[in-house]
């Protein structure tokens, strides 16, 4: 039997409409629609009209579902790979099933779309031409700045995911490790509240203080 494809589907970030008429396309004709949360996705699915079976797939169960989403693209079934928000494969559970994927020779190809680390790196006006990407560092404190401390002297642009209840922490050792420099910080990309704030780390430390952070962050040094 010739096995399926598994597509690779970028969605939103967070603005419902930054999708592209070949995902929604995707998402209608697949038999199947693997997504972090069913209950988040179905607000996408629900304001396309997107009718397609959600099932979930997401870091606590990668391991057992992946094995049987290959089973059934080994059968023949068509599966559309989605993350809460933006490419998937790119700091989410994703990467698993991709890998999967190819070790078991399934056809597999990507619906390019929103991704939140270029939108931020365009937003911070930091060199774009050479970056490195590190994702969300240890949420282990002597992890998190031993990694910090080799940054120091990465030539390149330089971007972080964070997430709102680290955020102070982050802040208090970027301004121990790389000194007060200027940091870009970036919220609800996309969104109403979209907010982009580029200044130094002492007064984004203020900021943050007397406003609690809200929302995925994304820090550019």
């Amino acid at each position: 039997m010739k096995p399926g494809t598994l597509y690779i589907v970028s969605t939103p970030i967070g603005n419902l409409e930054d999708i592209t008429l070949r995902a929604i396309r995707i998402l209608k004709e697949v038999d199947i629609i693997a997504c972090e949360d069913t209950r988040h996705s179905k607000i996408l699915t629900s304001k396309y009209g997107i009718a397609t079976q959600l099932t979930s797939y997401f870091q606590y169960n990668k391991i057992r579902k992946a094995d049987l989403l290959i089973e059934r693209l080994k059968n023949g079934s068509n599966i559309a790979l989605i993350s809460d928000a933006g490419t998937p494969g790119i700091s989410d559970p994703g990467a698993h099933i991709i890998k999967l994927a190819i070790e078991n020779e399934i056809p597999l190809t990507v619906i390019p779309g929103p991704t939140a680390l270029i939108a931020a790196l365009v937003l911070s006006g930091k060199p774009t031409h050479k970056f490195v990407f590190e994702g969300f560092l240890s949420n282990k404190s002597s992890q998190r700045r031993k990694r910090l401390k080799e940054l120091t002297s990465e030539k390149r642009t330089i971007v972080l995911y964070e997430s709102p209840h680290r955020l102070t922490k982050m802040l208090d050792d970027i301004l121990d490790i790389f000194g007060d420099i200027q940091l870009v910080v970036a919220r609800e990309v996309t969104k109403k509240f979209e907010e982009v704030r580029r200044e130094r780390v002492s007064l984004l430390k203020e900021h943050f203080a007397a406003t609690p952070p809200r929302g995925e962050f994304i820090l550019v040094i």
